[in-house]
Parts: C-alpha cells; sequence; structure tokens
C-alpha cells in the first residue's frame, strides 16, 4: 500500500450489481470494491429505498463474499 498502514480506505456510491447508478458520478459493485481494496463501504439507498431492507442488506453480503 501505497498510504501505509494507518490509513483506511472507505468507499461511497456502493451498488448492487445490474442496479442503477441513481445520482452517483461514480459506482462499485461491493465485490469491486473490495477488490480495489476498500476496508469499508458505504451504502445508503439501495437499502434503505428498498422494499426489504433487511433483504437487501444481506444480498450485498453475499456479493462482497464471491
Amino acid at each position: 500500500r501505497q498510504l501505509g498502514a494507518a490509513w483506511t480506505i472507505v468507499t461511497p456510491g456502493v451498488r448492487p450489481a445490474g442496479s442503477d447508478a441513481g445520482d452517483q458520478a461514480r459506482t462499485a459493485t461491493p465485490a469491486a470494491a473490495i477488490q480495489a481494496g476498500a476496508r469499508y463501504i458505504v451504502v445508503g439507498r439501495p437499502i434503505v429505498a428498498a422494499p426489504d431492507p433487511a433483504r437487501a442488506a444481506l444480498t450485498l453480503l453475499e456479493e462482497m463474499n464471491q
């Protein structure tokens, strides 16, 4: 890592695979964000606006583990 161990990478704009980007200029899937080095991801509307937020969160976790 070029930034050293003290840095934490947080990736906003994470969207499930195949979902609409909404007003985000750049998005990444959970798996792509983790593969790029993110230690934490920010997911808002794809969970909060989902008909079943708990299921949406579980789906994102499943994507991260692939």
